[in-house]
């Protein structure tokens, strides 16, 4: 049975595209959207990408993402669902199913029943993250003073406004629109930025959203895949270099998958190459984390 709601459209017609699940959904009669946020898991696992890599972390992946990045390893994070995968009572306990909204609260007690131990890092990740900013900056305060880790692809700059001073570290995503399918219509959310839909989108919200990194934790993530342009990269490198050239990049070859082969050796390089000639600081790594067979 299909326990998702579908929210009504906010504009226009909605629709995902050919062969993608439908838009992001939701349970319209759950509480304010600033005092909770739906759940799609908490786990404790080690950060396979970016600046922390191999750190220890529990992730807390939040529900609904408009966007369709063709590399997606989360697909099951686009949609709003009834129910959310969390940490048994117990370290012994297997992961239980539970309502999919979650108040700050109720949030706090899965991170702590997802460590067996000492408390780490929370990796705040989605699904999209900044779908739900206020709740996000409440879950931060209420962390601390433990780190709180921003994963986002930094498509709405104005609720990243409104956390940053609530995270210790931000993880951008730098999109670009050739491994991209088009954004979803139809989330009713409050508050919602419209997301970029082509590479001149893409780059004007990227110019606002760098500035906001500079002089604070953060690094660059630049995901390479079959389909990469990499004239349209070496624009965002451009971008960085001017706006934030301090933040470090990182450029990932992507972990194959059915709509995103693996990038060839030379496209990598040719970014590689780039990103030195403008004087950035620059790793090629892949994610880890499959690789160790973790979550």
């Amino acid at each position: 049975m299909n326990t998702d709601v579908e929210l009504p459209p906010t504009h226009g017609s909605s629709g995902a595209p050919s062969g993608a699940p439908s838009g992001v959904r939701g349970d319209r009669a759950s509480p304010s959207r600033g005092e909770t946020a739906p759940l799609i898991e908490v786990f404790a696992s080690i950060q396979g990408e970016g600046l922390y890599v191999g750190e220890p972390q529990v992730f807390v992946r939040l529900a609904g993402c408009p966007l369709r990045c063709r590399y997606c390893d989360t697909p099951h994070s686009w949609a709003i669902h009834a129910e959310a995968r969390v940490p048994g009572a117990t370290a012994e306990a297997s992961p239980q199913r539970v309502p999919a909204w979650h108040d700050v609260k109720a949030l706090l007690e899965r991170v702590r029943a997802a460590e067996s131990g000492a408390r780490r890092t929370v990796s705040l990740t989605g699904g999209e993250p900044l779908l739900w900013p206020r709740f996000a900056a409440e879950l931060a305060r209420a962390l601390a003073p433990r780190r709180v880790h921003l994963e986002t692809a930094g498509a709405h700059p104005q609720a990243l406004e409104t956390l940053l001073a609530h995270v210790a570290h931000v993880s951008l995503d730098l999109k670009l629109a050739a491994d991209l399918q088009a954004p979803v219509e139809g989330v009713d959310l409050p508050e919602r930025e419209p997301e970029p839909r082509d590479a001149a989108g893409w780059r004007a919200v990227r110019r606002h959203v760098l500035p906001l990194l500079v002089d604070r934790d953060a690094c660059a993530k630049l995901v390479v895949t079959e389909h990469t342009d990499v004239a349209e990269a070496l624009v965002a490198l451009d971008d960085l270099r001017e706006l934030a050239p301090r933040v470090p990049v990182f450029l990932q070859p992507a972990t194959p998958r059915p709509r995103a082969a693996a990038p060839e050796p030379a496209r990598v390089d040719a970014l590689v190459q780039g990103a030195l000639e403008r004087g950035l600081s620059v790793r090629s790594l892949p994610q880890i984390h499959p690789l160790l067979g973790l979550p």
